[in-house]
């Protein structure tokens, strides 16, 4: 409106403007509200994302995640690396894409959620938190394998995995190659029962190469 009459937009142009501007104020909006819900441990984006055969991640592999079909679809997404490796950062910045394409988040690690399942025990909103969860497109449930687990939380885990399978994705990061996993939820039944759901339909990721935290120290020695 400020700009001198001749160079003023039609009608029909001001308007489709007026409309853009707003979509995209109120999708910069929902997208600021899911990321302070979510929680993320750490600022993280896909851009700074680096692939190479060294970490056994490639360009191809982050894009087809970052398109979010696997979430579309229901699928798990299961990164496992020894510590240091960026397993958080990617699960993190997969989280941010995902609230950035209007996708409910949440970010767990394994001692949160244990506390959680504890805590909701003990006063009495046990399924209250398993409705909120149940709500989320997607969890990502970091440090799988650091913590015992009681038989509260298996049977958490399992509860959660059925309300999901198929319809909603969790991604997962493991020090523990998935190949230990059965050892470490320390139930034959239920072992069987939540790896037939987390790994049926999962996206897996096994990132390699030295801790990411001692190669940015290097510099600074």
């Amino acid at each position: 409106m400020e700009l001198p009459m001749d160079q003023q937009l039609e009608g029909h142009d001001l308007v489709a403007q007026l409309v853009q501007s707003e979509q995209l104020s109120r999708m910069n909006e929902k997208t600021a509200y899911y990321l302070k819900l979510a929680k993320l441990r750490l600022p993280a984006s896909i851009e700074n994302i680096e692939c190479n055969p060294a970490r056994n991640l490639t360009k191809q592999q982050l894009a087809t995640l970052a398109e979010g079909r696997y979430i579309q679809q229901g699928e798990n997404v299961l990164i496992t690396g020894a510590t240091g490796c960026g397993k958080s950062y990617l699960a993190c910045a997969l989280g941010h894409q995902a609230c950035m394409q209007g996708y409910k988040t949440t970010y767990l690690n394994m001692n949160r959620l244990i506390e959680k399942v504890t805590l909701s025990k003990l006063d009495g909103s046990y399924i209250k938190l398993l409705n909120h969860l149940e709500r989320q497109t997607l969890i990502i449930l970091d440090d799988f394998g650091l913590q015992n687990l009681g038989q509260e939380v298996r049977l958490t885990l399992l509860q959660l995995l059925e309300d999901r399978y198929g319809k909603k994705s969790i991604i997962v990061t493991s020090q523990l190659p998935a190949g230990k996993w059965y050892e470490y939820i320390n139930d034959p039944t239920l072992a069987d029962a939540i790896l037939d759901r987390l790994t049926a339909n999962a996206h897996r990721i096994e990132l390699k190469g030295e801790s990411l935290r001692r190669k940015k120290m290097k510099p600074n020695q």
